[in-house]
């Protein structure tokens, strides 16, 4: 990999319910990691603050309007052919009823069900980090 190539920063929310369910989303086929599940955000634009970029991105997506976000990881991950910037927040306030509007399936799962779905690599560290946020 070359030291000037380039880091994609993405705004990641993980959403959580009163119920303490987590909001996961599987990834369109013809994306990268397609068909696997992850929590719903994306690209970071010029200019743009990361909360911004969250929000957008939240209600382009799966059709809720946040109210309330609070930091809960960053974690830079290394593909073979990218390398990623997670900014992950925890999305403790919204509004609305989540659904795919790009067509991918929507799920509200337990914590101890994230084992049970297929993740990018790079996602595994947000779920660790979702549990020991949860049982601090």
């Amino acid at each position: 990999m070359s030291a000037c190539q380039n880091i994609i920063h993405v705004a990641v929310g993980v959403v959580r319910r009163n119920d303490g369910r987590i909001l996961i989303a599987r990834r369109p086929g013809h994306l990268h990691m397609g068909g696997y599940w992850e929590f719903p955000g994306g690209k970071v634009e010029e200019g743009e603050q990361v909360g911004e970029a969250l929000t957008r991105e939240l209600h382009e997506e799966v059709a809720i309007r946040v109210t309330g976000l609070q930091p809960l990881t960053q974690i830079r991950h290394e593909y073979p052919e990218k390398t990623v910037l997670l900014d992950t927040w925890w999305v403790n306030g919204f509004s609305g009823d989540a659904e795919g509007l790009e067509g991918q399936e929507v799920r509200w799962v337990t914590v101890d069900e994230l084992d049970d779905y297929r993740f990018p690599d790079a996602n595994r560290e947000i779920i660790t980090a979702i549990r020991a946020a949860i049982t601090a």
